[in-house]
C-alpha cells in the first residue's frame, strides 16, 4: 500500500511514533543556554549596582608576599696564629748611670709691697655751742634734827581709851610714835615706830597723837623743827 494513499490522521499518528532523542537534545541544549544566558544577564545586572561593587572591591584578594629569610653567615674560621719567632738570647743589662741633683734654695716670698692710702685732709668740724641757762641748784632739805625724849611736851595731850574690842579680850601694852614736830608745835607726820602687839591698839594711838599739840622746841630761843619718839601705854583698869 503505498503512502499517498493514506489519510491525515495516518500521519499524524506516525509523527508521533517518531523517536524524540533527535528533538530532545536539541530542545535540552536550547533551554540550557537559555538559562545560562538569563543567568549571566542577572550577574551583569548585579555588578552595575553600586553596592556590589563596593563589596567587591572590599573582598578583593589580599597579595601576599613571602619574605625570602636570610640564612645566618656562616662564621670564618680563624686562621692560625703565626709561627712564635726563636728567641734571642738574653745580653747582660748595662748599669743606668744615676744623676743626683743638687739641692736648691726654696725661693723666698717677696714682701708685699706697702700700700699708700690717700686720706683725704681732715676738715675742721665748727661746733656751736648755744649758752643754756642752768637753772640754779634747789638747796639741800634740811636735815630733820633728832629731838630728845624729854622735848615733848603736851600743850593738848592724845586722847588714849581702849577699844570696847580689846577690854572684852584683855589687850595691854605701850605703842612707840615716830612724830615729826614742826616749829609751831604740831604734828606735821604721825608713823608708827614699835607696835604693842594688838593692831587696834596701834590704830587707836596714831589717831591720837595726830590730834595732839605740843610745846615747839627752841634752841637759843628759836623754834627748831625735829623728830621725837613719844610713848603711849594702853592698861586695863
Amino acid at each position: 500500500m503505498s503512502t499517498s494513499s493514506l489519510p491525515l490522521s495516518s500521519y499524524a499518528l506516525m509523527g508521533a511514533a517518531r523517536p524524540v532523542g533527535g528533538l530532545a537534545r536539541q530542545e535540552r541544549r536550547l533551554l540550557i543556554a537559555g538559562i545560562a544566558a538569563v543567568h549571566l544577564l542577572a550577574v551583569w545586572a548585579l555588578l552595575q549596582t553600586a553596592p556590589v561593587r563596593r563589596a567587591l572591591k572590599e573582598a578583593a584578594p589580599l597579595m601576599v608576599s613571602l619574605l625570602s629569610i636570610e640564612r645566618p653567615t656562616e662564621p670564618v674560621p680563624a686562621l692560625p696564629p703565626p709561627p712564635k719567632a726563636a728567641a734571642a738570647p738574653l745580653q747582660p743589662a748595662l748599669p743606668v748611670p744615676q744623676v743626683i741633683l743638687a739641692p736648691t734654695a726654696a725661693p723666698q716670698p717677696l714682701a708685699p709691697a706697702p700700700v699708700v692710702a690717700e686720706v683725704p685732709p681732715a676738715t675742721p668740724t665748727v661746733v656751736s655751742v648755744s649758752t643754756v641757762p642752768v637753772p640754779p641748784l634747789a638747796p639741800a632739805p634740811p636735815t630733820v634734827r633728832q629731838l630728845p625724849p624729854t622735848a615733848v611736851r603736851y600743850l593738848v595731850p592724845p586722847a588714849i581709851e581702849v577699844p570696847m574690842a580689846s577690854r572684852r579680850l584683855g589687850e595691854s601694852g605701850t605703842v612707840l610714835l615716830r612724830v615729826l614736830i614742826d616749829v609751831n608745835g604740831l604734828p606735821r607726820q604721825v608713823t608708827l615706830h614699835k607696835s604693842s602687839g594688838h593692831a587696834r591698839l596701834d590704830e587707836q594711838a596714831l589717831q591720837a597723837m595726830r590730834g595732839a599739840r605740843f610745846k615747839p622746841y627752841t634752841e637759843n630761843g628759836v623754834a627748831v623743827e625735829g623728830v621725837a619718839i613719844a610713848a603711849l601705854q594702853y592698861e586695863l583698869d
